[in-house]
């Protein structure tokens, strides 16, 4: 019996629910933030679109360690 695949859906599924959870609650936060002082949006963004990148990071990581299950064991 060959686990390799629920091997790699669990680990891209699981790898997925932290930096989608994240991305939400950061996009939410950001948002209200503009929308109560919309000045504010130029010294938001940078941090934002930083935060955005290194959650995506982990997701991608999932998305690698999946792989390998698939095509290396």
């Amino acid at each position: 019996m060959n686990l390799t695949p629920l091997a790699a859906g669990l680990a891209i599924g699981l790898g997925a629910i932290g930096p989608g959870i994240g991305l939400g609650l950061a996009t939410s936060k950001a948002m209200e933030a503009i929308g109560r002082n919309p000045e504010s949006y130029s010294t938001l963004f940078v941090p934002f679109v930083l935060g955005i990148a290194l959650a995506e990071a982990v997701s991608i990581y999932a998305l690698v360690v999946a792989l390998i299950l698939i095509f290396v064991a």
